[in-house]
């Protein structure tokens, strides 16, 4: 792997960097480094309108095909477009899930009509899109979903409940993972794929309020919602590959932006730790040094794993260990800013939660070996697909 930059890549950077900085002012000042994790509740129309802007300039879809409407740049531009954007404290993307599953799904599985349809609105920003996977008696078991779907003439009704739905609330779309053949076996040969307009009767969202006043997701309701029998993504009973193919997608070029997001929080961990004389602690110190250590190992591991996928090849088996490597080692960086920060991580700057933002992500980093993938699963994985050791019993 050669991860050194040709110069049409640093140009590239210099490119986008420019844009960011230009951009990420006057009217959009106000959302730098707003809606990350923990913080997606913060300044969304704000957000909507600076996805808006990204799309007129056409930095929506950067990895999509020219063909439909994409820029198509390469694996390593894709990275260092991400790696820019969290460097200048680019905000929360509202169009994240549109942007980086729904619309690749759509580009592999879709029909023309579907793509005509959807991903233009995707590009411009206008339309948020939310996901439709988790029930409350299927997380981890996504082939365990309950949700209904039945047809009905010309449309699909779909009845059931979904759960930790990001973002429901202000989306105009959910892709849905339903049940359309209840009597098949194994079950998950019975599901399908189909998109759900949210803005109708019989959709409810419930947002789940915790304790800091803040809803990150919601509970989706579904009582006799309607879609069009074409907005099925893939065949009828056939959505499992789908849905699979959806999560494939999850983890790409952006995790290098993900990275740069933990450079920006341990960067200021080091900063107070400094101001406040935690630095001279020997035992901080070699925490820090080893949480600096673990996000370079993580930006390794990416390279060279992304390497081989930008010239046609299939992930890696060694590509299964880092959501479990990224998230342990994010929940540690949390638990090491509040030992940074000392008594002031126990007291907020206003009532009734009026958080900064480390402290947002401490309390998020409890949530990251649990979503994309709990941390049992994420092992499951490990032994079974990557080690070849025998099932576990179900």
């Amino acid at each position: 792997m050669d991860a050194r930059f040709t110069e049409e890549d640093e140009a590239f950077r210099r490119e986008i960097a420019g844009w960011l900085e230009k951009n990420l002012s006057g009217e959009f000042e106000i959302v730098r480094g707003r809606g990350g994790p923990g913080d997606e509740h913060a300044l969304f129309s704000e957000r909507h309108a600076w996805e808006k802007r990204m799309g007129e300039d056409d930095w929506i879809g950067v990895g999509w095909p020219k063909a439909v409407g994409g820029r198509e740049l390469s694996l390593t531009q894709q990275m260092i477009f991400h790696e820019e954007y969290s460097r200048a404290g680019g905000p929360g993307r509202v169009g994240h899930i549109g942007e980086g599953l729904l619309g690749p799904t759509v580009i592999h599985f879709g029909t023309d009509d579907q793509k005509a349809r959807f991903l233009p609105k995707i590009l411009s920003g206008e339309e948020v899109w939310c996901q439709g996977y988790s029930e409350p008696a299927a997380g981890s078991d996504l082939a365990a979903v309950q949700t209904r779907a039945e047809l009905d003439g010309d449309e699909w009704v779909v009845n059931g409940q979904k759960v930790w739905t990001s973002g429901a609330e202000w989306s105009d779309w959910c892709f849905v993972v339903c049940r359309t053949d209840p009597e098949a076996a194994p079950k998950h040969r019975g599901i399908s794929y189909i998109l759900v307009p949210m803005d109708q009767p019989g959709v409810e969202v419930r947002p789940i309020v915790q304790m800091t006043g803040d809803s990150e997701f919601s509970e989706t309701f579904f009582s006799g919602a309607r879609t069009s029998k074409d907005n099925i993504v893939g065949e009828v009973n056939g959505g499992w590959a789908v849905a699979m193919g959806t999560l494939g997608f999850e983890r790409g070029a952006s995790t290098l932006g993900q990275q740069m997001s933990f450079q920006n929080e341990l960067d200021q961990i080091i900063d107070i730790a400094r101001q406040n004389g935690k630095a001279k602690d020997p035992l901080i110190r070699q925490r820090i040094a080893h949480a600096w250590s673990g996000l370079r190992i993580q930006r390794y591991h990416a390279l060279r794993t992304l390497a081989g996928v930008d010239e046609g090849a299939d992930p890696p088996p060694a590509a299964n260990i880092s959501k479990i490597f990224w998230a342990n080692w994010h929940r540690d960086l949390g638990k090491l800013a509040m030992d940074v920060m000392g008594a002031d991580a126990e007291v907020a700057a206003g009532a009734p939660y009026d958080l900064s933002g480390l402290q947002r992500m401490f309390l998020f980093t409890r949530s990251d070996t649990i979503y994309a993938g709990s941390n049992q699963i994420q092992r499951n994985i490990i032994a079974e697909r990557v080690l070849g050791l025998p099932r576990g019993p179900r």
